[in-house]
């Protein structure tokens, strides 16, 4: 059986801790900014922790070496 191969568009958009959580970049942060409140567009910068079950989505199927 071939080896599994990681997403390559995952590898650039998700990083694996070193406690096995997943970070990613915050969300709503490209366009339409005129609108947005500055203490949200304050809060999206950065990288954040993912919520559980969507961490285990991420690992499964798109990172599966992590």
């Amino acid at each position: 059986m071939p080896k599994l191969k990681t997403k390559s568009g995952a590898k650039k958009r998700f990083k694996v801790t070193a406690s096995g959580k997943v970070r990613a970049q915050a969300a709503f942060k490209r366009h339409c900014l005129e609108q947005k409140s500055p203490n949200m567009k304050r809060n999206a910068r950065g990288m954040m922790t993912l919520a559980e079950p969507d961490q285990k989505i991420v690992l499964k199927n798109w990172l599966r070496n992590a």
